[in-house]
């Protein structure tokens, strides 16, 4: 029986496991070994693949950021949120009441807020471009990563195809030489669909 059941994987372990203790009338063991194999199962489902994938790409291009690049996505972020909005607006208003009121450092029209304020708007949009510019470069590898799944996927599916065709014809059914399933069996010519998209896209001049 364990040289039988070393030949499973650890699913199919369980399962008979499983069955055995049943047998045996342990139902407190049955019941354990059912939550284990319903938790493996689960734990090893597609989804949850997908989505650890996911993360780990995402945790893989943030580890690649360098010390500037941290330092402008973090200027970015902040520099779009309500306070920062809301302490230029103190800022600018006690900056403003003392200049007219009290002392006059900054007489009007205020020279000295001024040139302070070109100067942050200068630094502040270089920062968001660097952010900008790593976030497009980001967006293209995910836009490679997308384009070679679609073409595995259209792999795949023209493999599917060409089986289910086969099928079809040793059937002799009539859907086997139809004109667009052989159409849809054949590889598709990715350099051919781009040439066509360049001649009939339209030009932006």
């Amino acid at each position: 029986m364990g040289a039988e059941l070393n030949r499973f994987g650890a699913a199919e372990r369980s399962t008979v496991a499983l069955r055995i203790d049943g047998l045996r009338g342990n139902v407190r063991t049955a019941v354990r070994r059912g939550l284990a194999l319903g938790l493996t199962m689960k734990s090893e489902s597609p989804h949850q693949k997908n989505i650890q994938a996911i993360c780990e790409f995402e945790e893989q291009e943030l580890a690649r950021r360098t010390l500037s690049d941290r330092f402008g996505d973090l200027v970015a972020t902040e520099a779009g949120k309500m306070w920062f909005i809301a302490a230029h607006m103190i800022w600018f208003t006690i900056w403003i009441v003392l200049s007219l009121r009290g002392a006059a450092f900054d007489p009007f029209p205020f020279p000295l807020l001024t040139m302070i304020v070109s100067l942050e708007s200068i630094f502040l949009s270089l920062f968001i471009l660097m952010s900008q510019n790593r976030a497009g470069l980001q967006a293209d590898r995910r836009n490679h990563l997308d384009l070679q799944i679609n073409l595995l996927a259209e792999d795949e599916n023209t493999k599917l195809i060409q089986m289910l065709r086969a099928i079809c014809q040793h059937h002799g059914l009539r859907i086997a030489n139809d004109p667009e399933v052989i159409a849809m069996a054949e590889t598709t010519d990715v350099g051919g669909v781009i040439s066509d998209l360049t001649k009939n896209l339209p030009s932006q001049s």
